[in-house]
């Protein structure tokens, strides 16, 4: 399948996460400097690495993004609003926000709103808002992505890896609902050059994946299996 896209250099679309419970400092500073050597779009980790990364990233190219609400998305609003606010300060530049769900499910639509829209205007920087799709019904998708839209986030995420991963197929559903307003955010179980590239010509913008190095290797060597 990769044979069927050989012009797409994928690694500026990639978010290069480290998202483990375990990541340790010295992980942290190889991924930033992997970031930088491949032209990854960015490094993806938790708050606590935020200062860390954008002291090793300083000067160079790749974004620093994090996660807010990470996985569950069931903190409170204000909690999630101090831990934007603080990693803008300590030099995130994205913002990966999961929302709460529970509140889009029982129709608190407002109070979604409210919450998206507030990081958005007070933290100050893109924000992805994590859809969770394999949690979602179709509506759902829709629903929460118009939300999103209006309330002012720059990207849609499809997942945070924890509930499943992305597919062409949630893709491709939320580009027809997005057409370019914003960017689509593809997360959770991108393993092969294939998949990356599927998902990018279904509409991608970025991808999110801990495998980025691997990814490169399987396009710099493709006799090899993926």
């Amino acid at each position: 399948m990769a044979a069927d896209y050989p012009d797409i250099d994928i690694a500026p679309f990639i978010d290069h996460a480290l998202l483990s419970p375990t990541v340790t400092p010295e992980q942290v500073e190889r991924w930033c400097e992997e970031a930088d050597r491949f032209n990854f779009a960015a490094v993806c980790l938790y708050p606590a690495f935020v200062k860390q990364a954008a002291e090793s990233l300083h000067n160079k190219k790749p974004k620093i993004c994090t996660v807010i609400g990470f996985p569950s998305g069931a903190t409170t609003s204000a909690v999630k609003l101090y831990e934007a606010q603080e990693a803008v300060d300590n030099g995130a530049t994205e913002l990966d926000l999961v929302v709460n769900l529970g509140w889009l499910k029982a129709g608190k639509t407002e109070a979604v709103h409210r919450e998206i829209a507030t990081i958005c205007e007070e933290a100050d920087k893109p924000v992805k808002v994590i859809l969770e799709t394999n949690l979602l019904t179709d509506a759902e998708k829709k629903l929460l992505a118009e939300i999103a839209m209006d309330a002012g986030a720059a990207f849609l995420k499809t997942s945070t890896g924890w509930h499943g991963g992305a597919s062409v197929e949630d893709i491709r559903f939320l580009k027809e609902i997005v057409k370019d307003r914003v960017g689509i955010k593809a997360a959770g179980g991108i393993r092969t050059l294939s998949q990356a590239l599927d998902l990018i010509m279904a509409g991608a913008t970025r991808l999110g994946t801990s495998r980025s190095v691997d990814l490169l290797r399987q396009r710099d060597h493709p006799q090899k299996k993926e």
